[in-house]
């Protein structure tokens, strides 16, 4: 493939729309008649509903309507199961339980709508909420993951005889054998506690049903917006042609914004066809925090089995995954878990067993890394502590146990995301480790940078993270090419974008083929009625599925613009170049054509068409992988702790990193800056806090606490590693979750390194100041 825009450094073609104020949000939608909903939601975690009295907000002055469960009839139905459960696994079980658009019986968490009221503003719908009379009769809410599924616990479901929502149990080889012959076996519990997305755009919707056309128009902040008219017109009897759902631009996705079905959506797709007015809802921040989805939660005893000279002979993680209320997206998350743990390590027998628990919190659905960042942390912590336990070099552990690059494709037997055997296609993980290390200085700051600043007083230490991230998986996505008559190109796709580059990075892709600028490429994406089918923005997958798309319709519209001007040209195609949009003979290059007049040519006014071709230039083409791609790579940090503040203050942060072919260096940069970020807020500040009751105690961003700047590193050393994909034509493989996958186990080993003197060892996350305090107040005694 020629190298004149893949792989450039080329600036977003988006940025200019967003940065003047130009670019569209739906709450920029406008629309005459408008309405606003507001929801009454639960302030209980668990409790059951007795009475709800909506009559004096109905006759509140600008209140249009006011809808409960009752009141939706046979439309009152739980959502769809998202992702199936992966039945090819022997034995597992799983219980379904979906999200209701409005509680009937039982209210399940905090927030769970009980009624909407729609009114002429946000103002007026939210001072009738207070007109409503509620009766409910609070029960014990089920909030701890080990007190659930014991006997005589609360149900969250009645009709379950237990609060167990799934069981999974996956084997490679045989660790019981193995474990009985390793010289030691290293054992630990570790907990992970989950945390918010807290994207800058809260979720939002306009619905308006148009009842001359008979159409539903929906603007949503979703990542899936082909998925989320299927959804919604299945769940409201309607053709998917009599339903548009429009993504414009999207403040952050991060997963809970793939989530399909939601109250909010449901019930505004309802209400507007009753009403036949367009209706607006703007989640707040205090409705984002416990109505939009969250992750992480998970409890883990773990053990790892080595032989004296350090090879890991086997691996057992038996986990508790917390679920929430409901599981819409079945075992997405925890199945990530549990195909991450073995990372880039030659593991030969494997033991992983998981229940996912029912609790009175909000739904768990992917937040940016779905799983992975649980199954890095674990491993790497293990791997820390086996390091310690053997009295070797973490590095030096991770080395001799990583897979050779010449193992692949490597075959890890347990079934992985898309239900099929997880496979690593390519890698080269002992480069990346050595990169990553050669970065930071690793051996220099061991031996002597850190006894140097410790003499001098300072808590100082190094952490390393080895990851891999699965990604790019299908089923597949599609994309559109076509040759205007002006010779600009015009190119579709399903996919939503909500910051990604997909508007830059698509056209660098169709440019490469068309002999046109990247400016020249008009990309539209996220919009149903430009494009029909596909899947969404998730899974690190944009580039990868929607990119080879792109690849493939660009190749095939190149293939006719040759064929035709080699007709007009009377000259062999393979003579012809295609470039500054137009096609010359390449011995003679006076003799040209442009785009412009080739698609003028390719869509005659008269005449008939040749048997075998079509009118324009123009193709759609589809790409789905066979099965998800690996990325992977290995940060290292150096920190230092105060003791005084218990602030960890990072000084070096560095990542080498492998995503195939790299499409904008720019880009891939970028998205591994925003990963890190995350990552670095779910390490030390963020975690959602509960009382037994389930009520949240930080749900505002006053006590819920996101990074700063001055939280960050003041610069993210990024290393580049290519090993293209061999899975699809283009070679690549995912970057969208990178650093936020590895940073937190790497944040957590640099910690515990630098408070290794104290004999202080860590096995959680987050690790908030006043945790630290915890850990080293009994040291100081």
């Amino acid at each position: 493939m020629s190298n004149q825009y893949i792989g450039q450094r080329i600036r977003r073609n988006e940025d200019p729309r967003l940065l003047t104020g130009q670019a569209l949000f739906v709450d920029d939608v406008q629309m005459p008649g408008m309405l606003h909903a507001a929801f009454l939601r639960s302030d209980y975690a668990h409790a059951r509903l007795r009475s709800i009295d909506v009559s004096a907000a109905r006759a509140h002055p600008g209140v249009v309507a006011v809808y409960t469960a009752e009141d939706m009839g046979d439309f009152w139905r739980p959502g769809p199961l998202l992702v199936p459960a992966p039945h090819s696994i022997p034995g597992l079980i799983f219980n379904k339980r979906t999200q209701i658009p409005l509680v009937r019986d039982k209210a399940r968490h905090v927030g769970e709508p009980l009624a909407v009221v729609i009114a002429d503003s946000r103002y007026t719908a939210e001072d009738a909420l207070a007109d409503i009379l509620l009766d409910m009769d609070p029960l014990d809410a089920v909030t701890d993951l080990e007190q659930a599924l014991k006997p005589g616990s609360a149900l969250v479901h009645d009709d379950l005889p237990s609060n167990l929502a799934a069981h999974v149990v996956q084997h490679k080889g045989h660790y019981a054998e193995a474990r009985a012959r390793a010289d030691v076996v290293v054992r630990r519990r570790i907990s992970i506690d989950r945390g918010a997305a807290a994207a800058l755009e809260n979720r939002g919707y306009v619905a308006w049903w148009d009842p001359k056309m008979q159409q539903l128009t929906m603007w949503a902040t979703t990542q899936a917006p082909i998925a989320l008219r299927n959804v919604m017109a299945g769940m409201l009897g309607l053709s998917e042609t009599d339903v548009r759902v429009i993504a414009p631009f999207v403040g952050g996705g991060f997963g809970p914004k793939i989530m399909l079905a939601q109250p909010e959506e449901v019930l505004l797709c309802w209400a507007t066809r009753r009403l036949g007015r367009p209706i607006k809802w703007i989640e707040d921040r205090a409705e984002n925090f416990v109505c939009t989805t969250q992750e992480r939660s998970q409890l883990h005893d773990v053990e790892i089995a080595l032989t004296r000279d350090g090879k890991i002979v086997g691996l057992q993680d038996v986990f508790l995954h917390d679920t929430g209320a409901y599981d819409p997206y079945a075992l997405t998350v925890p199945l990530n878990t549990q195909t991450h743990t073995m990372g880039p390590y030659n593991i030969p027998n494997f033991h992983t067993e998981y229940r996912v628990v029912f609790t009175n919190k909000m739904i768990v659905t992917p937040v940016r890394g779905a799983g992975r960042p649980q199954g890095v942390f674990i491993m790497e912590r293990i791997m820390d502590a086996a390091a310690r336990a053997l009295h070797m070099d973490p590095t030096e552990l991770r080395r001799i146990n990583m897979i050779p690059p010449d193992a692949f494709p490597f075959h890890q037997t347990i079934i992985g995301q898309d239900f099929t055997e997880q496979i690593y296609d390519s890698a080269n993980f002992p480069a990346t480790l050595q990169m990553a290390k050669e970065m930071i200085g690793y051996d220099q700051f061991v031996r002597t940078e850190q006894p140097r600043l410790r003499s001098q007083g300072k808590h100082v230490g190094i952490g390393i993270a080895c990851f891999t991230e699965s990604g790019g998986v299908g089923p597949y996505e599609g994309a559109r090419i076509t040759v205007a008559s002006s010779g600009k190109i015009n190119l579709a796709t399903g996919v939503g974008t909500q910051g990604q580059g997909h508007f830059t990075s698509f056209a660098q892709v169709a440019a490469e083929h068309l002999g046109v600028s990247p400016q020249d490429v008009h990309v539209v994406t996220g919009d149903t009625a430009q494009f029909q089918w596909g899947t969404g923005t998730f899974a690190s997958r944009g580039a990868v599925v929607a990119g080879n798309a792109v690849n493939a319709a660009a190749l095939a519209v190149r293939g006719k613009i040759l064929k035709l001007a080699s007709k007009l040209l009377n000259t062999p195609e393979e003579e012809l170049e295609l470039a500054d949009g137009q096609v010359r003979v390449a011995d003679l290059p006076e003799q040209t054509i442009s785009l412009a007049e080739l698609a003028f040519k390719a869509n005659p006014m008269r005449g008939s068409v040749e048997p075998g071709t079509e009118p324009g230039l123009e193709s759609t083409q589809y790409f789905g992988p066979q099965y998800g791609a690996t990325a992977s790579g290995t940060v290292a940090m150096i920190v230092e702790v105060d003791l005084e503040t218990m602030l960890v203050q990072i000084q070096r942060f560095v990542i080498a990193h492998d995503c195939g072919t790299v499409l904008n260096p720019l880009i891939v940069d970028g998205q591994i800056h925003g990963g890190v970020s995350m990552g670095i807020g779910q390490s030390f500040y963020e975690q959602l806090m509960f009382n037994e009751g389930g009520q949240l105690l930080n749900g505002s961003l006053a006590d819920y606490l996101l990074p700063n700047a001055l939280d960050m590193p003041a610069r993210i050393e990024i290393g580049h590693l290519n090993t293209p994909s061999p899975l699809n034509p283009m070679g690549s493989k995912g970057v969208g979750e990178a650093g936020a996958i590895p940073t937190p186990a790497a944040f957590v080993s640099a910690v515990e390194n630098a408070l290794g003197h104290l004999g202080i060892e860590i096995m959680e996350s987050p690790l908030s100041p006043n945790r630290i305090f915890e850990l080293v107040q009994p040291k100081r005694t």
